[in-house]
């Protein structure tokens, strides 16, 4: 499996890759090979401020829906409009095509209780 190096990673299976002060965040292949095949993607946080590790979002797969987690505080600025029509891309190419939502960070020294690439393999075992 692959765990890019330059993101950072939740124990919820998030991942969020930092540019300054905004970010992009998606789950991470595990949580898609987990999940399944992604049917839907239900975000509605456009425009508000969610703190970190509460609820941005669910996914929904064949067998459950699951939810999102918000690796730090920030402003959901942008969701992935591919999704709606797509949400195949976040099976496909996790950390690419397939990102959930663009957020502008509030409170960066969150970034700190993140996880790495290493961490978050031990953390699932593979």
């Amino acid at each position: 499996m692959n765990f890019p190096a330059e993101l950072k990673y939740t124990k919820d299976h998030e991942w969020i890759k930092i540019d300054g002060e905004t970010a992009t965040i998606g789950i991470t292949e595990f949580a898609q090979r987990e999940l399944g095949d992604i049917v839907f993607v239900d975000i509605n946080t456009l425009g508000q401020v969610v703190n970190q590790n509460e609820m941005f979002g669910t996914i929904e797969a064949v067998k459950t829906v699951s939810d999102l987690f918000m690796p730090v505080t920030a402003k959901v600025v942008e969701i992935n409009p591919e999704l709606d029509k797509n949400p195949e891309f976040v099976n496909s190419d996790p950390y690419g095509s397939g990102w959930m939502v663009r957020v502008a960070i509030t409170n960066s020294a969150e970034i700190e209780s993140l996880l790495s690439a290493d961490a978050y393999t031990a953390l699932i075992g593979v």
